[in-house]
């Protein structure tokens, strides 16, 4: 089951970057998507990266002049949840992008990321983080790295599960006392997931000092804090990315 969805994200590569063609004005530099490589949940479930998490931060970095490097935990294609996306329901308006598909297809590991080379980190959800973002090594140091720096660093629905395990200057959690969202509580019931996740991201996100704030189920929120940004669930994929343009003075 897991290959078969590992072979299928490489076919979805072909129809997966939806969005209008980058203008290549006003941005400049490089900012990082991270995505999950893990496709197992528990009971059998099939998860991943949900598609709209990746495809929409990644638009609207590249309208706005950045250049967009992906890295994956394992390095290579992320696997895609089916539920979020299939080649009959992605459109062909970008298939042939040599950026994009190679941004995708040969995704940079984690562990070889220097996050000094980039403008702003991005965290795109899917079940598929609760599982590798938060045990990764890398990933919770990179991420401390970057916000200690005073990079902008983002998450859309679960993707803030890359905030856990990071600290500040002080040791102290990135989230602790600061305005922070993620998929909620109710949304994961609403989903019939609250059985097969390790853990509720709002409850964690809380025990960490996080001020969670939601706007009710499936309704789009984003929110920043200083340089922490993060969107509530696949609505806010967009909003949360500009946010992120915001916090690097952007429009």
């Amino acid at each position: 089951m897991l290959r078969r969805f590992m072979y299928t994200s490489l076919v979805l590569l072909a129809g997966l970057f939806l969005g209008a063609s980058a203008s290549l004005a006003g941005g400049s530099g490089k900012i990082l998507i991270v995505v999950t490589s893990h496709a197992e949940a528990l009971k059998g479930k099939v998860t991943g990266l949900w598609l709209s998490e990746l495809t929409e931060p990644y638009w609207v970095f590249r309208d706005a002049g950045f250049e967009v490097e992906i890295a994956s935990i394992k390095g290579g294609p992320a696997p895609i949840d089916p539920r979020s996306g299939s080649a009959a329901s992605v459109g062909p308006a970008f298939r042939n992008d040599p950026a994009a598909m190679a941004a995708f297809n040969q995704a940079t590991p984690v562990d070889r990321i220097k996050i000094g080379e980039y403008a702003a980190l991005f965290l795109s959800g899917g079940h598929g983080t609760m599982w590798d973002f938060p045990s990764h090594p890398v990933l919770m140091r990179i991420v401390g790295e970057a916000f200690r720096a005073g990079k902008p660093v983002g998450g859309v629905c679960h993707g803030p599960a890359g905030f856990i395990g990071a600290v500040d200057a002080q040791g102290d959690p990135i989230v602790k006392g600061r305005r922070v969202t993620g998929f909620t509580n109710a949304e994961e019931r609403a989903a019939g997931w609250t059985e097969y996740v390790p853990f509720l991201l709002e409850d964690r996100l809380k025990e960490l000092g996080g001020r969670f704030e939601n706007a009710g189920v499936f309704s789009a929120k984003a929110v920043r804090d200083g340089n922490l940004i993060s969107g509530q669930n696949p609505a806010s994929a967009a909003p949360a990315a500009k946010l992120v343009l915001e916090a690097l003075g952007g429009n």
